[in-house]
């Protein structure tokens, strides 16, 4: 290379073809994960209209497969819960449409006063939004068609509506199969932001430990996404004879959860501190490898999900560093600042004690008294 020669950028945009494989993975998995839902939603669609159809004589009950279709959905959050509020939304819809149909017809301007009134009436019941939308959705639908004898369209919603939490019950979706994903997303993308504060702790790097920051601060959807998972799973394994076994894991997980939301929050913490300790440039060997061990200590945490015959050795390897998180053992001078950060790493450590299992007061009676 000569002297005027430019030297390789360290980053180079992809190609098409890379984008393209990565669009197409990107579809494959949204796909591959959805067909538990899928097979939800055809199942319940296909047997409430055949029902509606063949067993009462409902000469096109569309109802009873769009409030199937709607209540269920493709969406995260399937509790069965969330699967009756949709429920109730949409035949709150249905029923101030059929009363409107039945008093003043169906015309257009029945239509705006139906759909008028059944999102005021949904708003004053639920706080949510879609709720509101859901009504007022099923209640166009039912003006758009209205014809026949009163109220059979309401009896195809209801039917519909048993039909998608039958299913919810007897053909759930994976409880544990999605939100250890989840998991194991949220472990990595923490010890990604975790790695950042670490090198930057190496290099005395303040722009690393920005990035290691604000990455940091990216994880919440990370936390929320499993929560709903998690959520979503044990509410379902509740009321399931086929997901029965599964409660104790996913009560497990939910208790790990809960501890790794305390820990991003404090990676925030440890994150901002290190911004300000590598403000001069100087590095902290020392610091970088008391968080490294204990990143790496968290992981085996994460890989806890899978096996819960790893917690004795995950807790083992915490404790054993959690013994050493005292300042003045871990750095006989350090300055102010250092002090801070070892302070803030003992919350962390308390955190992935307690995701093992240990209760809150035996993760603190673990670490050094200062």
């Amino acid at each position: 290379m000569n002297e005027h020669s430019e030297p390789a950028p360290v980053t180079a945009p992809l190609s098409t073809p890379a984008r393209v494989r990565g669009t197409a993975y990107a579809a494959i998995h949204r796909l591959r994960e959805s067909v538990p839902a899928i097979v939800q939603i055809v199942v319940a669609a296909s047997a409430a209209y055949a029902f509606a159809h063949f067993v009462l004589g409902h000469a096109a009950p569309l109802l009873a497969a769009t409030v199937t279709v709607s209540s269920l959905g493709l969406v995260r959050d399937a509790r069965p819960r969330r699967v009756l509020e949709t429920v109730i939304g949409m035949l709150v819809g249905i029923v101030i449409a059929e009363l409107i149909y039945l008093v003043a017809g169906a015309e257009w301007w029945q239509l705006a006063i139906a759909l008028a009134a059944t999102l005021a009436v949904g708003r004053l019941i639920s706080a949510q939004p879609g709720f509101a939308i859901s009504a007022g959705i099923q209640s166009i639908i039912v003006m758009v068609i209205a014809t026949g004898a009163p109220f059979i369209r309401l009896l195809d919603g209801v039917i519909g509506g048993i039909a998608a939490l039958l299913v919810t019950v007897l053909i759930p979706r994976n409880a544990t199969r999605g939100e250890i994903r989840d998991g194991r997303a949220l472990f990595a993308a923490f010890e990604d932001a975790a790695r950042a504060v670490v090198q930057a702790l190496h290099r005395g790097d303040r722009m690393r430990a920005e990035r290691g920051l604000e990455k940091a601060r990216a994880l919440q959807p990370a936390v929320e996404n499993w929560r709903a998972s998690v959520e979503t799973g044990i509410a379902v394994a509740r009321i399931s004879p086929l997901l029965h076994r599964q409660r104790f894991e996913l009560q497990r997980h939910r208790r790990i959860l809960q501890s790794m939301d305390f820990a991003t929050r404090n990676l925030r913490v440890i994150a901002r501190r290190v911004v300000y300790l590598t403000d001069d440039r100087t590095a902290h060997p020392a610091l970088a490898d008391a968080l490294g061990e204990l990143v790496r200590a968290g992981a085996l945490v994460g890989d806890t999900l899978d096996d819960l015959a790893l917690e004795p050795a995950a807790r083992e390897a915490l404790l054993a560093l959690a013994s050493r998180l005292d300042p003045q053992t871990l750095l006989a001078d350090a300055t102010f600042g250092e002090q801070n950060l070892v302070a803030a790493l003992r919350p962390l450590a308390v955190d992935f004690l307690t995701a093992t299992g240990m209760t809150a007061a035996d993760a603190r009676a673990a670490i050094p008294r200062v």
